[in-house]
């Protein structure tokens, strides 16, 4: 769900909403700074800060500021007995903005959902200007314009900005300058496309997959040589499908450090062609579905031709997919995704399964 998107449509429309954003969470909170969502007049929520009740306190407030059009910051604690009253025991804080005015900066909404939606980066620069009320003003920035900031006070440090695009995370700074009698802060929000999920393979487990890995926030690209499985109805809205050779065009969509690609074709040579395209490449995750016998033998044959290297093949992950005792088609894509998660928040150190290392 791209956020942004909705913002501008919704500015579009002319109807009457806010923006909403963790600026900064404290200790341990259910999300973290630059969470976002958008609600409207009756609290009605898309997205989410958190649930609970900082979720609670975010829909009423919406209503308030909706109604009066003036953009707030307010804390939530999620400790003490009042909180504790309410089922908050994580005892952390998060500070959030709501923004009823959010509308006047659509062209900056618009280009970060352009630049999500196109896998381009940059930041979005929300200035807060508070003094008698709240004032805010969001810029964008891509990646390569960094150095001009000319359209909304900048932080203090110049160094902030590229910092927390490569870091991948957000933050609430003071700014260069403050006029007498305000207190202005910026906040610093990386917007960085999700991972592409590239899946060799519009059989039913691919087509099982797709759905999953979607609706946990991969980008999501399914190649395959018969056209009967690269039907764009089999898959969910959102994603993309391409038929053809199915090694070129993995070789051409896995690429970059945020790809991972999962190898689920109808038979050997066809896992072959496409492990064949990405093995040695940067790619965060590669992982294969198939028998022992036929891992032994990929794994064999690569090693004998020079395609691929002992390190490299323990690299991928195959048999794939976590150890859950999965059967069905639904089963086996969520064992899928469940590693993919793993990989992708780094969870803990473990060895890669690796090609052969059940074999």
């Amino acid at each position: 769900m791209n956020l942004y998107a909705r913002i501008a449509e919704l500015a579009d429309r002319g109807c009457r909403f806010c923006a909403a954003v963790v600026l900064a969470a404290e200790g341990s909170t259910p999300r973290g700074a630059g969470t976002r969502a958008v609600l409207d007049e009756t609290g009605r929520i898309l997205g989410t800060v958190g649930g609970g009740v900082v979720e609670a306190e975010t829909q009423r407030r919406a209503i308030e500021v909706c109604r009066s059009g003036e953009a707030c910051v307010f804390g939530v604690e999620l400790s003490g007995e009042a909180a504790a009253d309410c089922g908050a025991i994580c005892g952390g804080r998060v500070r959030l903005l709501l923004d009823p005015t959010a509308a006047k900066d659509r062209a900056a909404y618009a280009e970060a959902a352009a630049a999500q939606s196109e896998r381009r980066r940059g930041v979005l620069l929300t200035a807060l200007r508070r003094g008698a009320a709240t004032d805010t003003q969001v810029t964008w920035l891509a990646e390569t314009g960094f150095l001009d900031a000319t359209t909304t006070p900048a932080p203090a440090d110049p160094a902030v900005v590229p910092g927390c695009l490569r870091e991948g995370r957000p933050r609430l700074v003071p700014a260069a300058e403050t006029a007498p009698a305000t207190s202005t802060e910026v906040f610093v929000e990386p917007v960085i496309p999700n991972p592409l999920l590239v899946i060799a393979g519009g059989g039913h487990v691919g087509q099982a997959l797709a759905a999953q890995a979607l609706l946990v926030g991969f980008d999501v690209t399914v190649v395959d040589d018969r056209p009967e499985f690269a039907a764009r109805e089999l898959f969910p809205d959102g994603v993309q499908t391409h038929c053809g050779d199915i090694g070129a065009l993995v070789g051409e969509h896995a690429r970059g450090n945020d790809a991972y690609v999962v190898i689920v074709t109808r038979g050997h040579q066809h896992d072959a062609e496409a492990l064949k395209a990405c093995i040695g490449q940067p790619v965060a995750y590669i992982g294969m579905i198939g028998s022992r016998r036929k891992v032994a033998l990929i794994r064999e044959s690569f090693v004998a031709a020079g395609l691929a290297t002992a390190e490299e093949l323990d690299a991928v992950h195959a048999p794939v997919g976590l150890d859950l005792g999965a059967e069905t088609v639904p089963e086996i894509a969520a064992s899928i995704v469940a590693q993919l998660i793993a990989v992708r928040r780094k969870v803990r150190d473990r060895p890669s399964l690796g090609l052969g290392s059940r074999v």
